[in-house]
């Protein structure tokens, strides 16, 4: 049955209506909530059975006393009804007479600044509000500064609760004169104040008598006519990063994602990057059939009229202007797990659908969200925003976050940090610029190949990583297993920990970044001397498995060879040859493994070793006539 023609019309109205996505920010109990709240009941957006679950909650769990507490619409979780407080974004939708709104209600509390930063990554403007007995505190500049630094360029301050400063004319001045300074600091220049009451309903929807001096809009009435720049991303260069190689028969081959910016037709020429491969668009089809042309925020797959190697991860650009392709780059940094930031770890970067690993270095400086001053640090901690250089273990495309005078790249110019043990989100960022190093420096090709190193010397090539506590015999084991394949005629070198820290680590410590670092220069030696044809033995404590792993993916499949020594603690004292447990117990050895600095063991080393049943000469052998079997 078809709908009636006023339904039919209804419809097309409401999709032909413009969307606008913002947010809700600012410190805890601001009233966030609240706001959205009243902006659903106002605009009615609550069917009667929510409206009458709602009054009966506000009973139960409401702070207003008989009144309805609008908060509770969108603090959903239990744990934010016994608080009072935001936790996670919670996203609604609701309509005006003009327009469509998503709207992500933001947790104002300190520690769930990266859920806040989650909201508005995808925001176009941040509804920032502040208590008017509070004024301007820490949050609400490290809220306006997030928001702006991730690409939100207009701003509302929602002076709110005016009803418990008797809707005092000067106390919403001061606050409006506090926030000027500070935006004017960081580049907000968008931005209007209006004094508003969530509770109460004031300057929401409609205009409040109880403010009679103020002449501006009301949140609603800004929110419907703030202008949007819905055309920034067509008119960029195109650029559509690949999710899915699409095969749904072997007639057909296409390449299937949302174009980021831009506009594309068949016959276009484009480039594929990393590789740079040029080529031009046959095809660009969608569910419904072909298109004669795709603008950005369309989701399609596009044919090539030429075989052209592309998989997922990818970019497909407009061959005359492509982005740019590097492995290192500087970059703001936004830090958001409890565990500090560590200098030389590998961690997950996450670009669109490029992953690769990536090492942060030590910052350039820490931001002071409240005088904006630059800091020295060395590391990030929870909420740190600092900037810092970046170096990928392989060339990903990019383009700068914030380029003067455009809309952020958000697509190609953000990216989130990976913790790669416990697959947590631990860093947000914003790319600045490629470094002149990484463009500067290129691959030289060099004739006589790793192959051929390895041929001359009749074996093949292994890095065997010696792992385990301190005093598990790593050293031992490892001198016979060399001694036993020198009188084999192979061609070999051993890595002793002890024996790098007099050279080429002498300047590290031991604390937990400096052990990273050691771990990682000692991984490149031996890559090197891989690559030249030798079998490598290394024997570190290399206490951590990211960095491990790490080592292991310098070098090519199956020429990394874990052999963890396996020794429990209490035999490894015992053994205790050079006093070290003994000063770590007594406190005179700081961040000694297996004490006070803990011990991952491997979880699937390709050779383990129990020094409690077997001899180092037994093991010696076990691991030459592992050794064999590669041949």
């Amino acid at each position: 049955m078809n709908a009636p023609a006023d339904v039919k019309a209804w419809l097309a109205a409401q999709e032909a209506k413009e969307l606008l996505r913002f947010i809700t920010c600012g410190s805890v109990d601001d009233g966030k909530s609240t706001l959205i709240g009243r902006l659903l009941y106002e605009t009615k957006q609550i069917f009667d059975d929510q409206l009458a679950a709602l009054e009966a909650d506000s009973k139960r769990h409401g702070t207003q006393g008989a009144k309805i507490d609008f908060a509770l619409l969108v603090d959903g979780l239990s744990a934010e009804r016994e608080q009072g407080i935001t936790i996670d974004v919670a996203y609604r939708y609701f309509t005006s007479e003009k327009r469509k709104f998503i709207v992500a209600d933001t947790p104002g509390h300190e520690q769930y600044t990266r859920n806040m930063v989650t909201g508005a990554s995808t925001a176009d403007l941040a509804v920032l509000l502040v208590d008017a007995r509070k004024g301007v505190l820490t949050q609400t500049r490290r809220h306006s500064y997030l928001a702006q630094l991730v690409g939100i360029r207009r701003f509302v301050l929602a002076v709110n609760k005016m009803d418990l400063v008797d809707y005092d004319q000067g106390a919403f001045d001061a606050i409006a004169a506090d926030y000027r300074a500070f935006a004017e600091k960081i580049g907000i220049s968008d931005w209007i104040a209006i004094p508003v009451s969530s509770l109460n309903g004031d300057n929401i929807i409609s205009r409040s008598d109880a403010t009679s001096w103020y002449k501006g809009p009301t949140l609603l009435e800004h929110l419907d006519a703030v202008p949007l720049d819905l055309a920034a991303d067509v008119e960029k260069p195109f650029r559509m990063p690949v999710q899915w190689v699409n095969r749904p028969n072997q007639d057909f081959r296409g390449f299937s994602g949302q174009i980021a910016s831009g506009a594309v037709k068949a016959g276009d020429e484009v480039r594929v990057l990393p590789s740079g491969r040029v080529t031009k668009i046959d095809r660009i089809v969608v569910s419904g059939g072909d298109l004669e042309e795709g603008v950005a925020g369309q989701s399609v797959t596009l044919s090539f009229a030429d075989e052209v190697d592309c998989s997922r991860g990818d970019v497909i650009a407009v061959a005359s202007d492509p982005p740019e392709v590097a492995d290192q780059f500087e970059a703001t940094i936004v830090w958001m797990a409890d565990e500090p930031m560590l200098a030389g770890r590998g961690y997950w970067l996450k670009l669109g659908a490029q992953l690769v690993t990536a090492t942060v270095q030590e910052p350039k400086y820490e931001v002071n969200v409240n005088t904006l001053d630059h800091l020295a640090a060395k590391t990030f901690e929870l909420n740190s925003i600092g900037v810092a250089e970046i170096a990928t273990d392989r060339e990903i495309v990019f383009e700068p976050y914030a380029p003067e005078g455009s809309s952020p790249n958000r697509v190609l110019g953000g990216f989130i940090l990976i913790d790669k043990m416990t697959n947590a989100t631990v860093a947000c960022g914003m790319l600045h610029f490629a470094l002149r190093r990484a463009l500067n420096i290129h691959r030289q090709h060099l004739d006589v190949s790793r192959e051929t190193h390895a041929a001359l010397k009749g074996q093949k090539p292994a890095v065997l990583w010696f792992t385990g506590l301190s005093g598990a015999g790593k050293s031992t084991i490892a001198n016979l297993v060399e001694k036993k394949l020198t009188a084999r005629g192979r061609h070999t070198f051993l890595l002793d920990g002890d024996n790098v820290r007099h050279g080429l680590n002498r300047d590290l410590g031991f604390t937990e970044a400096d052990r990273i670092e050691n771990v990682r220069r000692v991984g490149e030696v031996a890559r090197l001397m891989a690559d030249a044809g030798l079998i490598v033995m290394t024997a570190f404590i290399s206490p951590f498995r990211a960095e491990r792993e790490m080592v292991r993916k310098m070098l090519p499949e199956g020429e990394f060879i874990e052999v963890f020594v396996d020794t429990p603690l209490a035999e490894a004292e015992k053994r205790d040859a050079k006093g070290l447990y003994a000063k770590a117990r007594a406190g005179e050895l700081k961040n000694f493994t297996g004490i006070d600095s803990p011990y991952e063991p491997p979880e699937k080393p390709e050779i383990r070793i129990d020094t409690t049943a077997m001899s180092a000469e037994a093991a010696a052998d076990l691991i030459v006539e592992q050794l064999d079997k590669r041949r």
